[in-house]
């Protein structure tokens, strides 16, 4: 019996022995694999050169669907609007999608984050009749040093387009469906903001509004941004306000973060009549707002983690509070600015401009902000209760 069990273990180390390099190599094989899927997702810009390519490669499928969806009335289409993709296609979409949704700091139930947009509608007629097209996408860094634009055409051959002229042949482009990505990423930080202790609106019983008391606002009626001669790939613009102040109760800074989903172009004059700020959330009255651009950097769950930081930084470094009054707000907006790395402020990304110390019952005219980018008219409005 034990000459038996003696054999069978000799013969069971002999195969260990013999299949060792095999599963080793196969293990090495599998592991380079892994590593090349991960490096397709490493960033926002290499996932939008892959799947640009993917689409290009898979165009002579996909020139029904997206002939059938887009017009001089829709240039914009979604990835999951793509039936005819293959599967495995359509797995490296999905793959793509999260990956994109985990740098964006955004929870997996946002959706299909990427989308193809026809460059311009003067494409669409030579496109519609046949004309090749090519697939684009924004590089990454700053557009000042841009030099070149990368596209693909249906057989996987890459084209350089000019960063300045847009060309005459029809070109899609690969991009982050932006409104999608900006409304998830604000629900974040306002979710993590009111997490937090500083975002409690909790307010003193002599300053809470009875059902009796008007509503002090301010009311934005006029903004414009200047001209910062985006590159003509870029769509766009998402802009976003933070309105910075401090408690009324505590010695905490209050960061209220405001959509402005209808400011996209630059040198265009916008009449929103949008309630910016609520006087009551704040002790004294003054406020700052800093403007900031949604762009392929920003992490919105890193940057709200990022700004309580700061803040809870600034005021515990602060011995007496009170006897500083509402000097204390712009030293903190300046303190959150500069706690923003650098790779921020390319491609005209995140920072857009600021206005310090803004004032309640006061109107602004036409008012520039700190880096002279943005123009505002800015009202006082007394907002009445209902009387039943």
């Amino acid at each position: 019996m034990m000459n038996k069990i003696t054999k069978c273990l000799a013969t069971l180390a002999l195969l260990n022995c013999v299949s060792a390099p095999a599963f080793s190599a196969q293990y090495e094989i599998e592991k380079g694999e892994n590593l090349s899927k991960l490096a397709q997702y490493k960033d926002v810009t290499t996932i939008k050169r892959n799947f640009a390519k993917q689409i290009a490669l898979n165009y002579s499928v996909l020139n029904a669907d997206l002939k059938q969806t887009l017009s001089q009335y829709k240039l914009v289409l979604n990835a999951d609007q793509l039936p005819s993709l293959g599967m495995h296609t359509q797995q490296n979409t999905r793959l793509a999608n999260s990956a994109l949704q985990q740098l964006k700091g955004l929870p997996q139930n946002t959706g299909s984050l990427l989308q193809v947009r026809l460059a311009s509608d003067t494409m669409l007629s030579a496109w519609q009749q046949g004309e090749r097209p090519l697939f684009a996408f924004a590089p990454a860094g700053d557009d000042s040093q841009w030099s070149e634009i990368e596209a693909f055409d249906q057989y996987g051959d890459i084209h350089y387009l000019s960063v300045d002229q847009m060309p005459t042949q029809p070109v899609f482009i690969v991009e982050l469906d932006q409104q999608k990505v900006q409304d998830a990423g604000i629900a974040v930080m306002r979710g993590i903001l009111s997490a937090n202790k500083f975002s409690k609106t909790t307010v003193s019983p002599q300053n809470q509004l009875s059902n009796e008391q008007p509503l002090q606002t301010s009311v934005l009626k006029k903004i414009r941004l200047e001209d910062d001669k985006e590159p003509w790939i870029s769509g766009g613009a998402e802009i976003y306000a933070i309105v910075t102040g401090i408690d009324p109760t505590r010695d905490e800074p209050i960061l209220d973060i405001v959509d402005l989903p209808y400011l996209d172009h630059d040198q265009t004059d916008y009449s929103p009549n949008q309630v910016l700020i609520h006087w009551q959330r704040y002790r004294w009255q003054a406020v700052d707002l800093l403007l900031m651009e949604q762009d392929d950097n920003t992490n919105y769950k890193t940057l709200a983690i990022k700004l309580l930081e700061i803040s809870e930084q600034v005021m515990a470094s602060i011995p007496d509070l009170q006897a500083q009054g509402y000097a204390i707000i712009p030293k903190l907006t300046n303190e959150l600015l500069k706690a923003m790395p650098d790779e921020w402020f390319t491609n005209n990304d995140d920072y857009v401009d600021v206005f310090y110390t803004l004032f309640e019952n006061k109107d602004y005219q036409e008012y520039k902000g700190a880096s002279s980018n943005a123009t505002i008219t800015l009202s006082p409005l007394e907002i009445n209760p209902r009387l039943n």
